[in-house]
């Protein structure tokens, strides 16, 4: 049984349950909109009847289209008695007698009961926001909705331009420890790093300017390191995962770089794993840390002339097989986050390859 709550970024389980619409309502189905997953367990408590009551005057927040609304019910007499007014488009209640959605995210309790929480979910069914029912509960509704007002806007149903194979994940690292990130670098100082070739059979580190301008630090600092992980395999992996069939268990190097514009910071058209000494890798992770700046962006000249880029703490995703580069900073600097991801049969390519390298 889950004892805590979903955090932030964390990927909502899918799940399969019954409404009064549909036997095996598919949870997953609903991608692509704002999400409101409260559980309240039974109207017949006055805390859940007032948030229900609340719900109804607020029901033009949620449309199909747009945000909507799922009340979660762990009592019989709810469906029994016909508690529910289920005309309410974007407004649903799941029957969850056995309490397995419940438990599932967190709030079914040892003693039988449900700690009462409302969840919001982005359109790729992550967890925005974990809001616990406390008092005055006549709050909680009024809070939710300006919650949700302040969310983005949705794009509009249009035609897409050619795009590479990108995945692009936001709020990965949340604010603080980015600014950890970059005041680790700035404490520690960056080295320029060079790019990885073949020559004689074996795998050496180069060193050209007009190639890569770039400085780097490797993270040594365990809380960071910790932290790091921790948000990675939380809240990127099974993005990545379900993006691409993909299941990493290794990370290759904890390094903060950093492209200068004083120095024209830029890393030219190249790919990941094309030596010996890098054919392990599967996938790279652009982790971006701060705005500011002008220029370096990411791009994939296989895949015409877009530009890619990311939020601060957000990530972009990309095989490592794929050409890419990073355009010239022009101005302030850029801080990134830059691990590999691999799996166990990489693992193996690795440990095999590293009688080629020289570093």
């Amino acid at each position: 049984m889950r004892s805590t709550l979903l955090s932030a970024g964390e990927p909502a389980p899918w799940f399969t349950c019954r409404t009064r619409q549909r036997e095996h309502f598919c949870f997953d189905s609903m991608g692509g909109r704002y999400l409101v997953l409260s559980f309240f367990g039974s109207a017949a408590d006055p805390v859940s009847r007032q948030l229900l009551s609340d719900l109804a005057a607020h029901r033009a927040h949620f449309r199909d289209d747009h945000t909507c609304f799922f009340g979660v019910s762990t009592d019989p007499d709810d469906e029994r008695l016909e508690r529910f007014d289920h005309s309410l488009r974007g407004v649903r209640y799941f029957w969850d007698f056995d309490r397995a959605v419940s438990t599932l995210y967190g709030v079914a309790q040892a003693d039988g009961g449900i700690r009462r929480v409302t969840y919001v979910l982005d359109p790729a069914l992550r967890v925005l926001a974990a809001v616990p029912v406390d008092e005055p509960v006549e709050n909680h509704i009024p809070s939710l909705i300006r919650f949700l007002d302040r969310l983005p806007a949705l794009d509009s149903p249009h035609p897409a331009p050619q795009h590479a194979p990108v995945l692009v994940v936001p709020g990965i690292f949340e604010p603080t420890l980015c600014k950890a990130l970059i005041d680790y670098y700035e404490a520690q100082g960056g080295t320029e790093s060079g790019f990885m070739v073949e020559r004689d059979g074996r795998t050496v580190e180069m060193a050209d300017p007009l190639h890569k301008r770039r400085r780097d630090c490797f993270v040594q600092e365990k809380a960071l390191l910790d932290g790091c992980t921790w948000r990675i395999q939380k809240r990127l992996l099974p993005e990545i995962h379900k993006a691409f069939q993909f299941e990493a268990t290794r990370i290759e190097r904890y390094l903060v770089a950093c492209y200068d514009g004083e120095e024209g910071g830029h890393f030219r058209a190249h790919r990941d794993n094309t030596t010996k000494g890098t054919a392990h890798r599967r996938f790279a992770v652009s982790l971006f840390l701060n705005s500011g700046y002008e220029g370096g962006q990411l791009r994939f000249p296989e895949y015409g002339g877009g530009l890619y880029s990311a939020p601060p703490g957000g990530a972009v995703v990309f095989s490592c097989s794929l050409l890419h580069e990073a355009t010239p900073v022009t101005s302030g600097r850029r801080y990134m986050f830059l691990p590999f991801l691999y799996d166990e049969v990489a693992r193996a390519i690795r440990q095999e390859n590293r009688q080629y390298l020289d570093v």
